[in-house]
């Protein structure tokens, strides 16, 4: 991990222009010196429009940027962000219209807006910088967006740069930045230590399974964060169409997204023991994958008959889950790109979660409105149980009658958990650019959870 790969903030001192955020339900709010010139050049204050102001000698004197109406800002997050990339050349500061969490909100946005995968092509970084306004945590935004910046980056490399190795290769990075401990089971020695299902998945691939195991931390209470991280999906034996391979290379979004909300955590020094499980394997087809109507015997000891071996995830996932529970851990999360169930429920802008405890809902939702990651309670519904339960092995990972499948999926995983547990089916793509978020890679549930943390676990 590079620092200068980061979004910063304009270095402190630095001479700025006066940037003004106008709520479109109050245009006197625009600085009188501005009004006429507004008026001339229409400006409404939609969210994030833009107007630069000159001054008598025809410099850029100040800028406007919109903020919408009430209503619109219902619909926008980040709207002005916008202007990162819409200002010319130049360092702003926020002047006006903004106080308190809508202040720290713009700030993120405009670092995360700054974002721009370059690694296979010249980068085109947003011109306009913005000083840390006063009163907001400029460390702790600019750690957020280095976090965000490191999901976005794994996520949108292509498995040919992003296999398993190369997986193991970033949280070792990560490791290294934060001291701290990592070990990673290799191929055969999954099944030598007792990790039988992440091997069935992943050994049809030249590159071989792996569990990744990162410890950091020597004081609080455990936390400990596993993420899917299949770097590449075909859907194995049942293979999937074309049409539904196209974005499997985010099938380790949930891998990418608890590395970023690892970075969070350990550069802000957070009170926590710290744990991240990663299973790292490619879908992949050859003669030694793994077929339907196998019966693989899990870490834990339960049998899985295999219905689809496109439902992969959720058995990796479980191998890696057992192991955490083995740890008193006072909380497990698990997050997965795990099913389309889940998007057709709530879209692609909600990480939905699963928990049998209110009180981690709770906090879950209030910490998700505080900082605009949005979030959504899906149920473990116990009566679904019997849909998991094939009656030819203990458990079945692809239930027949296609109903109810992100909760089903959501079920089987919290049969390996004995710990307090949250799972996130998040989806981990942008389809098209919007404030903050352009198009590609982006990390779901991890802001809310990294907020919510003083609450889910006590701090």
């Amino acid at each position: 991990m590079n620092d200068t790969s980061f979004p910063t903030f304009a270095p402190a001192g630095t001479t700025a222009t006066p940037l003004h955020v106008i709520d479109a339900d109050n245009l006197d709010a625009i600085p009188a010196a501005a009004r006429t010139w507004a008026d001339s050049c229409g400006f409404k204050a939609a969210a994030g429009a833009t107007l630069c102001v000159p001054g008598p000698d025809g410099a850029i004197a100040m800028a406007l940027v919109g903020q919408g109406t009430a209503a619109s800002r219902k619909r926008t997050r980040f709207a002005v962000a916008a202007a990162a990339r819409k200002l010319p050349a130049g360092t702003y500061a926020i002047a006006s219209g903004l106080t308190g969490p809508d202040l720290a909100e713009a700030a993120l946005g405009w670092l995360l807006e700054t974002y721009d995968f370059a690694r296979y092509r010249s980068a085109k970084p947003a011109a306009a910088q913005l000083v840390a306004p006063d009163g907001v945590d400029a460390e702790r935004l600019q750690i957020i967006a280095a976090g965000e910046v490191l999901t976005r980056d794994l996520i949108n490399t292509p498995t040919n740069d992003m296999g398993p190795a190369d997986l193991e290769d970033a949280a070792r990075s990560l490791a290294d930045r934060h001291s701290a401990r990592i070990s990673v089971t290799v191929g055969d020695d999954l099944l030598t230590q007792n990790f039988p299902m992440i091997h069935a998945v992943g050994r049809a691939s030249a590159t071989p399974p792996r569990l990744i195991d990162m410890t950091w931390g020597t004081a609080g209470p455990r936390l400990t964060l596993v993420g899917k991280g299949v770097c590449f999906d075909t859907g194995g034996l049942n293979i999937k169409p074309g049409s539904s391979m196209g974005l499997m290379k985010k099938d380790m979004g949930g891998s990418a997204t608890v590395l970023g909300l690892a970075h969070m955590i350990m550069a802000l020094n957070l009170p926590v023991r710290l744990r991240v499980l990663i299973p790292a394997v490619e879908n992949a087809i050859s003669a030694n994958a793994f077929r339907p109507q196998d019966i693989l015997t899990s870490r834990k000891g339960l049998t899985v008959e295999i219905n689809n071996t496109d439902a992969e995830g959720r058995l990796v996932l479980a191998d890696a889950l057992a192991l955490a529970s083995e740890e008193d851990a006072d909380l497990v999360i698990s997050m997965a790109t795990l099913t389309g169930a889940a998007r057709v429920a709530v879209g692609t802008d909600i990480s939905p979660f699963f928990t049998d405890t209110d009180d981690h809902a709770a906090a879950l939702t209030a910490a998700a409105s505080r900082i605009k990651d949005p979030v959504w309670r899906l149920p473990f519904h116990d009566p679904y149980e019997d849909l998991i339960e094939p009656g030819v092995a203990d458990l079945d990972n692809a239930p027949a009658g296609g109903m109810a499948g992100a909760t089903t999926a959501a079920l089987f995983l919290r049969r390996f958990v004995d710990r307090p547990y949250i799972h996130f089916d998040i989806y981990g793509w942008n389809a098209a650019a919007k404030p903050a978020r352009p198009k590609g890679g982006v990390g779901m549930g991890a802001r809310a959870i990294l907020d919510a943390l003083p609450d889910l676990l006590g701090l």
